[in-house]
Parts: structure tokens; C-alpha cells; sequence
């Protein structure tokens, strides 16, 4: 925090992670969220609102691969942003068609809202959902030995925590390795975010802020990671993910970054629907699958 203060004052770092405000109106952006995943819904084969824990939010959307269906297919398992306080799993899943369609198994996870849930609790539930998966997955035709994680700011955050290898036993699952990521303009480091206005809702002391941040426990060497943020996104948001990226490459996971010009911190997630975009090729070769 005190290396962040020799560049911003608190008014500039609260600027700084007002990332709404590089976007002149949002509400398109996510009201095609919604649009796109009804849309994949009914055009997909899916079984929707399975239960991963005892709590309402506490559900997951999943997508079966479409193709090779002999074969266990590897589970690309997405995890929604919204600043860990908005959207679910029915903004989510407008990737599932292109993913199924070539070859992926899709879970999209829902998870309980800050500040009604805790960054402990959204982090916990994640992770039950990613231990629920591991467990249940190849019923659905996934290979549980062969997921990885996706996510997109808040859930590139999210996602991060997933890649951490020191969670499994908890949950019971120590031979669950996530195998590699799509980490969207992620949050990997939150004491920066503890003097702004994010944590009116998300409510960390630095306690909670250490534990909770991914750059703190880095994936295990031998991860592949596919990175990207949006042209526009601001310092602080390029910063956090140049860090991580940085911190993984140098503890051996395989980390490469995919420009995506014309893009905004919210409609970049789209790129994701594109199965020819640059940022679905990266993704579908760290998965070991050819597009179609």
C-alpha cells in the first residue's frame, strides 16, 4: 500500500479502481449479458441451478460438450465479476456455445453477493464449487483431471484463489490440479482496494485482504495461464494484472497475454463467445483443443 501512496493520493487510487467510470453507461453491456446467456440457454444443451451447497446462491450452470462425446472433455469452469457485489449466473454463460462446440464441458458458478457474504465466504463457496465439480464433473461427460478456471475481474479475482494450491484438502479433493486459466482484467492483490470506495461493500481489514489475495499464493509451476485486460481499463487495473502475471512466470507457470483492441473492461468477456477471437484460440490451445 505505502509504494501505491508514492504515486496516488487517495482520491486518484479511489479514481483508480472506479473502473465504471471508463464506460459511459453500462447497463447495455450487461443487459446483453443477460440477453447472450438466455439466448446460449436455449440453444444449448444444459442442466441449470445444480446444487453445490446448502444456500440459494450456492449453484452452478453446466454445459456439456457437444462434440467427441466418447471422450471425457476438459471442463472450462467460469466464475463472474461484478466488483464480488452484482450479476450470477444468469449473466454467464454466453460462452457456453462456443466452448461446447468445440470440445469444452462449461460450469458457470453462482456465488452469494457482497455485502451480504464476506470475501472469506465468496472465496469458500467458489471453492466448493470447484470441489463439486471435481467430484461430479464426469457425469456430465467432464474430465475432472483436466479443468481449468475463468474469470473476469472480480472473477478473475475469484478465479486466481482457485489456482492457489494450498485450499484442496479442506475440501477433500487433494487430487484436484487446475490445470491453467482465462484471467480477465483480474484483482490479484486487495490491500490497495482497502482505503477506496470497493470496500464499503466488500469489507476487508488487511487480514482479510492478505488471505484473500491470489498474488499471496501463486499457482503451482507448470500452470498455463492466458491473460488479457481491456486498452482502456486504468493503471491500477493493468498494474494488478502485469504483477501477477509477472509473479506467475517467475514461479514457472506458462503465461502468455492477449491484446484485444476495441475493447472495454465489460464487453472484452464477449471475446469469449467468439470461438475464432484471438483470446478463444489461446484459450482452446492451453486446453489442448483445435477450433472448428
Amino acid at each position: 500500500m505505502s509504494n501505491l501512496l508514492r504515486y496516488y493520493d487517495l482520491k486518484e487510487l479511489d479514481r483508480q479502481y472506479f473502473i465504471r467510470g471508463t464506460v459511459p453507461d453500462i447497463a447495455p453491456i450487461v443487459a446483453e449479458y443477460t440477453r447472450r446467456t438466455a439466448e446460449v440457454r436455449g440453444e444449448v444443451p444444459c442442466v441449470l441451478n445444480v446444487a453445490y451447497g446448502g444456500t440459494e446462491p450456492e449453484r452452478l450452470d453446466i454445459f456439456p460438450s457437444q462434440i467427441n462425446k466418447a471422450q471425457p472433455a476438459p471442463v472450462f469452469v467460469f466464475i463472474h465479476g461484478g466488483f464480488w457485489r452484482a450479476l450470477d449466473a444468469a449473466d454467464s454463460g454466453f460462452m457456453a456455445k462456443a466452448f461446447t462446440e468445440n470440445g469444452a464441458c462449461v460450469v458457470v458458478v453462482n456465488y452469494a453477493l457482497a455485502p451480504d457474504a464476506s470475501m472469506d465466504q465468496i472465496v469458500d463457496q467458489c471453492r466448493a464449487a470447484l470441489a463439486w465439480t471435481f467430484k461430479n464433473i464426469a457425469s456430465h461427460g467432464g474430465d475432472p483431471q483436466r479443468i481449468y478456471v475463468g474469470g473476469s475481474s472480480a472473477g478473475g479475482h475469484l478465479a486466481g484463489m482457485m489456482l492457489s494450491p494450498d485450499w484442496q484438502e479442506k475440501y477433500q479433493v487433494p487430487d484436484l490440479q487446475i490445470q491453467g486459466g482465462l484471467m480477465l482484467s483480474g484483482l490479484y492483490e486487495l490491500e490497495p482496494l482497502l482505503p477506496t470506495h470497493v470496500n464499503e461493500w466488500a469489507k476487508m481489514d488487511v487480514a482479510s485482504a492478505h488471505r484473500n489475495s491470489p498474488i499471496r499464493s501463486l499457482p503451482k509451476a507448470g500452470t498455463r495461464l492466458v491473460f488479457t485486460y481491456a486498452p482502456n481499463e486504468t493503471d491500477e487495473f493493468k498494474r494488478q494484472t502485469e504483477t501477477y502475471m509477472a509473479a506467475c512466470t517467475a514461479t514457472g507457470s506458462t503465461c502468455s497475454f492477449v491484446a484485444v483492441p476495441g475493447t472495454n473492461h465489460y464487453d472484452i468477456c464477449f471475446e469469449m463467445a467468439d470461438a475464432h477471437s484471438d483470446m478463444c484460440r489461446a484459450t482452446f490451445a492451453m486446453m489442448g483443443l483445435a477450433p472448428s
